[in-house]
């Protein structure tokens, strides 16, 4: 379990929108390497080089299936759709395909969450 105190539904939330909004396309252009999540604000480490948290402090280290967790970048190995990662998707170099089953994963991780929490939140007030 992850250490993170931020709110996951708002964290992927602002990674979806940088997502629609062109945000990863806009930092490739620019010439500067992009990583999904390590490039925003969603990474506990964004814009330190030293990486002084580790990445089971992060949220989404809980979405990371167990045998990826000691990988470099863990978050890369999440499961996107029909296997496909962020990862496998950065061999292809097919940013595209990247950028729509990312932003699918995080509409329907943020649904599912939402209705999580509505149901939590009925169930604690009868």
């Amino acid at each position: 379990m992850s250490q993170d105190i931020r709110d996951v539904i708002q964290v992927l939330r602002y990674e979806l929108n940088f997502l629609e909004q062109g945000g990863y396309e806009r930092v490739v252009k620019a010439g500067v390497a992009s990583s999904p999540f390590r490039s925003t604000y969603t990474c506990l480490n964004f814009g330190d080089p030293l990486r002084p948290h580790a990445c089971h402090e992060c949220l989404l280290y809980d979405f990371v299936p167990a045998r990826y967790r000691t990988e470099d970048v863990p978050c890369h190995h999440i499961p996107l759709n029909g296997g496909e990662t962020i990862a496998s998707l950065l061999k292809t170099s097919d940013r595209k395909q990247l950028v729509i089953a990312l932003g699918h994963w995080l509409r329907v991780t943020i649904a599912r969450l939402e209705a999580q929490r509505e149901a939590n939140s009925v169930s604690q007030a009868r």
